[in-house]
């Protein structure tokens, strides 16, 4: 039985980065993509294919970086959920995303138990809405973006910048004593 594709790009991937930089530090799984219809009317293969782009891949980046970093008795994987991962409603049906990215969340938990003997810190961030071109069939719908930055506290869209200063704090020595942890960055959206 041969190996999956996916996994053996994400081996062969690492290897490059190995061979080219001669260690590993710092890994950011930043992943997404769901599909919006209502858990009743989706296929198996729609669901099959978003744990795989979200959940999936980032077990096998994370096995990965967990390796080499593990060797050499450090490294910081920074994890990208979502808030959709830590609460079940929303403001349209995603059940599959929702699902791979509460996974994500307890994924990068298992792993700061299992690795932290090895000085492998595993954190995850968990995005509110940001203006990415993955958002953007949500946020281009007037009406939605309105709806979200009325319910976030600080009143608007993240954008990609928002997102730097914690995935720099969790990956630095800053954090040198913080691993399983799910960093909000959200406009305050889950504190309602």
């Amino acid at each position: 039985m041969g190996r999956d594709p996916l996994e053996s790009e994400v081996t062969a991937g690492f290897g490059q980065v190995l061979e080219e930089y001669g260690r590993l530090d710092v890994l950011v799984n930043s992943v997404g993509g769901g599909k919006h219809v209502p858990a009743m009317e989706m296929s198996l293969g729609d669901w099959n294919e978003v744990l795989t782009r979200n959940l999936t891949s980032t077990f096998l980046c994370c096995r990965e970086a967990g390796r080499r970093m593990a060797a050499r008795g450090a490294g910081s994987i920074v994890n990208i959920s979502s808030i959709l991962g830590h609460g079940g409603g929303g403001m349209y049906p995603n059940s599959a995303y929702h699902a791979a990215k509460g996974a994500v969340v307890n994924l990068t938990r298992a792993l700061a138990a299992e690795w932290g003997r090895h000085a492998v810190r595993v954190n995850e961030i968990a995005p509110t809405f940001t203006d990415t071109p993955l958002a953007a069939s949500i946020l281009h719908i007037p009406e939605m973006r309105t709806a979200i930055e009325e319910y976030t506290p600080l009143g608007r869209v993240a954008q990609v910048g928002d997102m730097a200063g914690a995935i720099l704090y969790l990956a630095s020595s800053a954090s040198a004593m913080v691993t399983g942890h799910s960093l909000y960055v959200d406009g305050g959206w889950l504190a309602r």
